[in-house]
């Protein structure tokens, strides 16, 4: 069902939108739902921390709610989408921003570090997004957003599985924009640059964090508003033009 260009709204609102944010009980995924419910929108939080329930709550009282997920899991995702339709009576957005990541030389990552990334980080953006795709197909229209990384799109050391399956989520939003396009929904990724939530202040500290910043022509990492920005214009009517795309936040990280 292809959409006929009328316009936007400039203030990039999401009224009367209901989206859905993997990961959204904290980093980069609740980032995005603050700033979704600032626009306008209702979110659901769909995550497997213990939280979830309450960091919706924390977030807004009548226009989140948050239900346990694990989207590694097939039958979970169904119900979470399930769920996440229900909750406000429809479904207009995807933001598949839950992920996770193990630091080893290439020849010490394990098996299980490598099922358990894959699962989480390019299973799982498969799984949502085919679950809340057949919903989106159906109703003519749909945005999903992926958040891939700068991983994706170059090598990192110590990030075999990591830059793996972030490049398969790259690919996989390209797949999924050219069947889907023609259908009303467009699918585009977010690629950042180390960005500075919870864990990645954890993980990138001390010399190890100004060496980095060293390489980043912006000299900086990148908060999660920012990303949040982004993925507010990408799932807004402003960017109905834009399918297929990732796009880098990074500080010119990757243009070297």
């Amino acid at each position: 069902m292809t959409k006929e260009y009328k316009g936007f709204n400039t203030d990039f609102s999401l009224e009367g939108k209901v989206a859905a944010i993997t990961g959204g009980a904290a980093g980069i995924g609740h980032a995005i739902a603050e700033l979704f419910i600032a626009k306008g929108a209702k979110v659901v939080l769909l995550d497997r921390a213990d939280n979830v329930v309450v960091a919706a709550g924390q977030l807004d009282s009548r226009n989140a709610v948050g239900f346990y997920c694990d989207v590694g899991d097939a039958e979970s995702v169904k119900q979470g989408v399930d769920k996440a339709i229900k909750a406000f009576g429809q479904l207009d957005i995807l933001v598949n921003s839950a992920g996770i990541v193990a630091l080893d030389p290439a020849e010490e990552v394990t098996e299980q570090d490598w099922d358990k990334t894959i699962a989480v980080n390019l299973k799982g953006v498969f799984l949502t997004s085919q679950q809340a795709g057949k919903h989106f197909i159906k109703q003519g229209h749909g945005k999903i957003v992926n958040l891939a990384s700068q991983a994706g799109v170059v090598a990192l050391p110590n990030h075999l599985a990591y830059c793996t399956s972030k490049a398969g989520v790259i690919g996989m939003t390209k797949v999924l924009a050219l069947e889907w396009g023609p259908l009303g929904v467009q699918i585009n990724a977010i690629s950042p640059t180390v960005v500075l939530t919870e864990l990645g202040r954890k993980a990138w500290s001390g010399q190890v964090a100004e060496d980095m910043k060293q390489l980043i022509p912006a000299r900086r990492f990148a908060y999660p508003p920012e990303i949040a920005a982004c993925a507010l214009f990408l799932a807004s009517d402003a960017a109905d033009m834009i399918t297929g795309a990732n796009l880098v936040i990074d500080g010119g990280y990757t243009i070297q």
